[in-house]
C-alpha cells in the first residue's frame, strides 16, 4: 500500500514538473499540453536516462572513442529542443527540429560503420515515424524528405568509395544489427506508446466535449437547428420537442416548415435564404403549429417563435457544407401576448383620451346652449320694463327659461347616473311590477314628441304578458332613452315602433325606427360612453352620447342583454333581453351593489289582472 502511495506521489510529481514546463498558450488547450508533456517528457527523461548510463559504459567498456563521445553528446540536443518547445510553444518546429538532429545522428554512425548497410541506416525509419506524432502534414513530409536524403547520401557515398573504413569489426558486426533493430523496434515500441496515450487522450476530450454539449443541447430552452441552403434541417436539438410539442425527428428536413404558418413561411425563408447567400446575421419571428393536433381543423394551437440565424463558414473538410445555416430558436408566445395587451391597452387609452375630449366638446356646446338661454331669457325679463314686455312675452321667456333648464338638468343626470355606474355606486331595487303599465306610461309620454315631430308612434304589447320583478324606474329610463333616440334620429313622416313579449324566463323589449340608421363601423361602438356617430351621419341634433351607454348599464345591472341591429338610410332595432325575476340572478356579479324588496305576489297578480 505504501509503495502504491510512493508511485502515485512520484506520478503526480512528474506530471506537475511537465506542466511547468509547458507553453502558456498551451494550458488552455488539453490536447495540445498533452502533446507538448509527451514531446518534452521524452526527450527529456530519454536524454537524461543514457547521459547517466555514460559512467557506466565507461566503467565496463574502457575509454570510449571518437564516434562513441559524439552519440552521447548528441543527447543534448533532445533537451535543448525541448527547452525550445518550452520557451516558444511552437509544436511543429520542434518536430522539425528534432527530426534533423535524430537524421544527423543517424547519418553520422551509419558513415563511421558501414554506411547503407550499417545498423544504424535502419533508424531513418523512425525519423517520419516519430514525425507522425505532430499531426502535422508539413513536418511529415518534411521528415520524409530528410531521410530519403540521408539514405540518398550514404548510397551515394558507398558508390563513389568515399566511405570511411568502418570501426567496427567483423566479429562484432552481428552484434551492433541486433542491436540497431533491437533500439529500432524499442524506440518505435515508445512512439507507439506515445500515439496511443495521445490518441486516448484526444478520444476522452471528444468524449467530454461531446457529452458537455449533448448535456447542454438536452437542458437549454433554446431550440437549435442546423438548415441546409433551401432551409431543411439537418440537425435539431432534443429542446424541440418541448418547445413544439412532437419528437425532434419530425422536424428534421422539412418537418418544421410545413408546421410553419402560411403567412409566416415567406419571412421564415428569406431569413434562411439572405443568411446563405452571406449576410451577417438575421431575426426573424414566425408562428409554428405546436403539437400533434397540427393538421386537425379547429384544434391548432400557434406559438411565436423567435429565430437568429447565421452562416456557418466552411474551414477544412469535416465543416458542413458551403452555405449552411445555424438558427437558434425560443419561444416568445408570452412576450407576444404581453406586446398584444401593451398594445390594446394602448389603443383603449387612445380610444378613451378620445371619449375625453368629445366628451368636453359635447359638454361645452349642451351645457351653454341652455344655460346662454337660460341667462338671456331672464336678463330680458329683468329688463321688461326697458324693453316692454307684454305679458305673453314674458310668459314665452319663462317657458323658454323652463325647457333650457330642464334640458340641462337632464344633461346633468345623464352625466351623473353614468359616473355612478361607472364607479359601482348607482343602486337599484327590485321589486314587483306590471311591466305593460312602464311600457304604456313611456309611450304615453314620448307621443307628443312623435307627433310634434310627424312620426307615428306604434306600441304592439303581447296579450298575457306577465309581470316581473326589478327595478321600474330603470325599465322606465331604458325605454325613455331608447325611444328618445329613435324619434331623434328618425325623419318626419317615419315610424317608431316599441314591442314586448316573453321569452322563456325573459322580457324582450325592441325599439325598432325608420330613421337614418348606423353605420357598421359605428355599430361596433355603439353604447360607449358619450360616443355620437356624427361623423357618418352629419349629426343635427344635441345629446350628449350618454343615452345608449346608460341603457347598456342599467340592462347589465339586471343581468340582461342589448343587442343592435341597424342599416344606414334603414332603420335601427335596438333589443333588450331582461328576467323576468331579477333575484334568480341576483348571484351573479355585478358592478352595483342591488337591494331587494320583499315579494308581493298578491300584489303583483292583482295589477296584472287589472292590466288585462
Amino acid at each position: 500500500m505504501s509503495g502504491r502511495k510512493d508511485r502515485l506521489t512520484l506520478s503526480v510529481s512528474i506530471r506537475r514538473f511537465l506542466d511547468a514546463l509547458v507553453h502558456p498558450a498551451a494550458r488552455h488547450d488539453a490536447m495540445a499540453g498533452a502533446r507538448d508533456r509527451v514531446f518534452i517528457g521524452t526527450r527529456l527523461f530519454g536524454s537524461f536516462a543514457l547521459l547517466a548510463a555514460f559512467p557506466i559504459y565507461v566503467a565496463v567498456g574502457g575509454a570510449p572513442g571518437v564516434l562513441e563521445v559524439a552519440c552521447f553528446a548528441w543527447l543534448i540536443a533532445p533537451i535543448i529542443i525541448a527547452y525550445y518547445l518550452s520557451r516558444t510553444g511552437n509544436y511543429e518546429r520542434a518536430h522539425a527540429l528534432s527530426s534533423i538532429s535524430l537524421a544527423g545522428l543517424v547519418t553520422t554512425i551509419a558513415v563511421n560503420t558501414g554506411g547503407i548497410a550499417s545498423f544504424a541506416a535502419v533508424w531513418l525509419v523512425t525519423i517520419p515515424i516519430e514525425a507522425a506524432l505532430s499531426a502535422s502534414r508539413r513536418v511529415v513530409s518534411f521528415s520524409v524528405a530528410i531521410s530519403l536524403a540521408c539514405a540518398a547520401l550514404l548510397i551515394a557515398l558507398a558508390a563513389s568509395g568515399m566511405l570511411p573504413p568502418s570501426q567496427i569489426s567483423p566479429e562484432l558486426g552481428p552484434t551492433f544489427e541486433a542491436f540497431g533493430i533491437a533500439s529500432v523496434v524499442l524506440y518505435c515500441g515508445t512512439l507507439a506508446f506515445a500515439a496511443e496515450m495521445l490518441g486516448r487522450t484526444g478520444r476522452s476530450l471528444l468524449n467530454a466535449e461531446e457529452s458537455r454539449y449533448r448535456l447542454l443541447a438536452r437542458n437549454m430552452g433554446d431550440v437549435i437547428t442546423r438548415h441546409r441552403r433551401n432551409g431543411a434541417i439537418e440537425f435539431i436539438s432534443p429542446a424541440a420537442q418541448a418547445v413544439f410539442g412532437v419528437p425532434a425527428d419530425q422536424l428534421t428536413a422539412h418537418g418544421l416548415f410545413d408546421r410553419v404558418h402560411v403567412a409566416d413561411r415567406p419571412a421564415y425563408l428569406t431569413a434562411l435564404a439572405d443568411v446563405a447567400r452571406g449576410e451577417a446575421e438575421r431575426d426573424v419571428e414566425f408562428r409554428v403549429r405546436r403539437g400533434q393536433d397540427a393538421g386537425v381543423r379547429g384544434g391548432t394551437s400557434f406559438i411565436w417563435i423567435e429565430m437568429r440565424c447565421r452562416r456557418l463558414e466552411q474551414t477544412d473538410q469535416g465543416s458542413p457544407p458551403f452555405g449552411a445555416v445555424v438558427a437558434v430558436m425560443r419561444d416568445v408566445t408570452e412576450r407576444k401576448s404581453q406586446e398584444q395587451a401593451l398594445e390594446d391597452a394602448r389603443r383603449e387609452a387612445d380610444r378613451a383620451h378620445a371619449a375625453k375630449s368629445q366628451f368636453l366638446a359635447t359638454m361645452s356646446h349642451e351645457l351653454r346652449t341652455p344655460l346662454n338661454a337660460i341667462i338671456g331669457f331672464s336678463e330680458m325679463i329683468v329688463q321688461e320694463n326697458e324693453l316692454g314686455l307684454d305679458a305673453a312675452r314674458r310668459a314665452e321667456y319663462a317657458q323658454l327659461i323652463n325647457e333650457s333648464g330642464q334640458h340641462l338638468l337632464s344633461v346633468v343626470n345623464g352625466i351623473l347616473d353614468m359616473s355612478k355606474m361607472e364607479s359601482g355606486g348607482f343602486e337599484i331595487s327590485a321589486e314587483p311590477f306590471v311591466p305593460r303599465e312602464a311600457i304604456m306610461s313611456c309611450s304615453n309620454l314620448m307621443a307628443l314628441k312623435a307627433r310634434e315631430g310627424g312620426i307615428d308612434l306604434v306600441v304592439s304589447l303581447q296579450d298575457d304578458l306577465p309581470g316581473m320583478i326589478g327595478d321600474q324606474r330603470a325599465l322606465k329610463q331604458i325605454l325613455l332613452n331608447l325611444l328618445s333616440n329613435a324619434i331623434k334620429f328618425t325623419e318626419r313622416g317615419g315610424s317608431v315602433t316599441v314591442s314586448a313579449a316573453t321569452e322563456a324566463a325573459n322580457l324582450l323589449i325592441k325599439v325598432s325606427d325608420t330613421g337614418v340608421g348606423i353605420g357598421p363601423d359605428d355599430l361596433k361602438r355603439i353604447g360607449d360612453p358619450f360616443f355620437q356617430a356624427e361623423k357618418t351621419y352629419r349629426r343635427r341634433h344635441e345629446g350628449t352620447g350618454l343615452g345608449l351607454s346608460i341603457v347598456k348599464s342599467l340592462v347589465a345591472l339586471h343581468h340582461g342583454e342589448m343587442s343592435v341591429q341597424s342599416k344606414l338610410d334603414v332603420g335601427t332595432t335596438i333589443s333588450v333581453v331582461l328576467p323576468l325575476d331579477v333575484e334568480r340572478n341576483v348571484a351573479k356579479p355585478s358592478p352595483v351593489v342591488t337591494t331587494l324588496a320583499p315579494r308581493q305576489k298578491d300584489k303583483l297578480e292583482q295589477k296584472v289582472k287589472r292590466s288585462a
